[in-house]
């Protein structure tokens, strides 16, 4: 993912059929800063404008034109394996952690699934956008929640402490080992010793920090859609 200039506003294609919410996004988004270079009712549409405009984030309704089915949710995944440094933001008004596993793939960096209700918690909706851009993630707290609270015989999971997954499911929101030591009133230090023990039940190679994180998250996605 690259490097986003921080002299100039994010620029992101927004892809919604329904107009009135299409246009209180943009808005939103313009009152935030950001920069909306493409507004799309059609997932086809969406794939042709962010192609062309090679924006920062692509942020897409699952379920548009033309067949209102997953359309904007593959035109998303289109994106990705056209323009890799395009971040993807997908809203959606289901819970389905399934969705988060067809979009992530094998490369967790830049990808991002939120519920439309989160639209209205400005700050979370623009904060999330943000992450992604920079190539993080940013996964809705009530899919995390639904992720981890399914367990078979063969999840990677159960070997992880309730607590160990509370802190996983706030790594999996986005939110950085500070930002998981004050939602759970916490110390920083316990957070990293859960954060390595975490890494090491899973296990996960010593890469880089950050992907190691987002690697923990969707390790048990990709298990559920091999299911």
């Amino acid at each position: 993912m690259a490097s986003v200039d921080a002299a100039r506003p994010l620029r992101v294609a927004l892809g919604e059929d329904d107009v009135l919410l299409r246009e209180g996004i943009a808005r939103i988004l313009a009152r935030a800063g950001l920069e909306v270079v493409a507004r799309c009712g059609d997932a086809e549409v969406l794939l042709r404008s962010a192609l062309a405009c090679r924006p920062d984030v692509v942020v897409a309704d699952v379920q548009m034109p033309p067949d209102r089915t997953d359309d904007g949710l593959r035109a998303a995944r289109e994106v990705r394996r056209r323009e890799p440094r395009t971040g993807v933001l997908i809203l959606s008004q289901f819970c389905e952690p399934a969705y988060v596993a067809q979009l992530v793939g094998e490369r967790p960096a830049g990808v991002g699934y939120l519920l439309k209700e989160r639209v209205g918690d400005v700050a979370t909706f623009v904060d999330a956008i943000t992450r992604v851009a920079a190539g993080g993630t940013a996964l809705d707290p009530e899919v995390v929640a639904r992720m981890l609270g399914r367990h078979t015989r063969h999840d990677p999971l159960r070997l992880l402490t309730p607590r160990e997954r509370e802190v996983l499911a706030a790594m999996a929101e986005g939110r950085s080992n500070l930002g998981i030591a004050q939602a759970l009133s916490t110390s920083l230090a316990s957070v990293e010793k859960h954060a390595t023990a975490i890494f090491r039940k899973l296990p996960l190679t010593p890469a880089d920090t950050e992907h190691r994180r987002v690697q923990a998250v969707l390790t048990y996605l990709r298990a559920e859609s091999r299911r």
